[in-house]
């Protein structure tokens, strides 16, 4: 449906979520959810809340504790011919089933020759602040951008949450859909009817003329923050959402740094070794005459993610730290 049509009301990043998923059921009859407590629990966040009650037993079923069963499921399924939903709880768990996940999910179209679609649509839980500890609150974005064969896309919205889960399970290879704990309250607009955004179109959520920072997950809020306080230094930041970072919209985001000279990259990942340094080497290798100075980033620190909620506050990346880099970079 075109935008212009579209009646939006607020609603919080959760229910957008919840909606994503009923729409794509409703529109898909081939279509179901899978995952450990998506059924009677509606999941660990609540965000399939109500679709067992709508679509039944045959199409919300409860797995085992096995994150690799749950992917060959998927996987196995969509050759068949279904269109799953497949649920990783967090993100963490991608360890216990990388080889279905980087071996299988990933390369069966190719090694197929593309005779076989793979339309699966994994929904999994991102980020730390909720003093889940080291292995349930990683940001782990880069492992699976690495993978060709994956498409990976991060909403930061309630409105780019349902248009990027319907976008992926109408797409006939797989995406993960990358969501974030600490986002599941932000309210925001989102239309009651069906709508999909682009995958691989990024956002420019604030234009600006000097500066561009790219900020991506809840980073993104982090950066409006940021923007805000930059601009009583007299820097107007044009802040961009990638929404999706595999495959990345490069043109985007080069189109801005020829305009502004400068750039900063903000993710909550860890920054060393995390997706930020691609889109680093993507602006010098398209921009690096328009640069002014270099490219800065911000992301974690490289160590585990703490329990203590003292530490995880200073351990997660924020406003401040965006304008800290910034105000280095300037020479303000």
């Amino acid at each position: 449906m075109a935008e212009a049509q579209l009646k939006p009301r607020t609603l919080p990043y959760v229910s957008a979520i919840t909606e994503g998923v009923r729409a794509v059921m409703l529109e898909q009859p081939t279509a179901f959810v899978a995952g450990e407590d998506v059924a009677g629990a509606g999941g660990v966040y609540g965000y399939y809340a109500g679709i067992l009650d709508e679509f039944g037993p045959e199409r919300v079923y409860d797995t085992p504790i096995s994150e690799e069963g749950i992917v060959g499921l998927g996987v196995g399924s969509a050759a068949a011919g279904c269109r799953p939903i497949i649920d990783m709880m967090f993100m963490d768990f991608l360890g216990e089933c990388m080889d279905e996940v980087a071996n299988q999910m990933a390369k069966m179209r190719y090694m197929f020759g593309g005779r076989t679609k793979l339309p699966i649509t994994m929904l999994t839980m991102a980020g730390a602040g909720m003093s889940l500890a080291a292995q349930h609150s990683q940001s782990l974005e880069a492992w699976i951008c690495h993978l060709p064969g994956l498409k990976v896309v991060m909403p930061t919205t309630p409105y780019d949450a349902k248009g990027l889960i319907i976008a992926a399970a109408r797409d006939d290879n797989p995406v993960i859909v990358v969501l974030n704990k600490m986002s599941l309250a932000i309210k925001g607009e989102v239309p009651e009817e069906s709508y999909e955004i682009p995958l691989g179109k990024a956002n420019i959520v604030r234009p600006g003329t000097n500066y561009t920072i790219v900020a991506m997950g809840r980073m993104m809020h982090e950066a409006i923050k940021a923007a805000d306080e930059l601009a009583k230094l007299g820097v107007d930041a044009e802040i961009i959402d990638p929404r999706t970072l595999q495959p990345f919209d490069t043109d985007t985001v080069v189109e801005s740094v020829r305009k502004t000279h400068r750039a900063l990259i903000v993710h909550e990942a860890v920054r060393f070794g995390g997706f930020g340094g691609e889109i680093v080497a993507q602006i010098q290798e398209e921009a690096f005459d328009y640069l002014d100075a270099p490219i800065a980033r911000v992301g974690a620190p490289f160590s585990p993610v703490p329990f203590s909620p003292a530490l995880e506050k200073l351990y997660i990346p924020n406003a401040d730290n965006i304008v800290a880099a910034a105000k280095k970079q300037l020479g303000l």
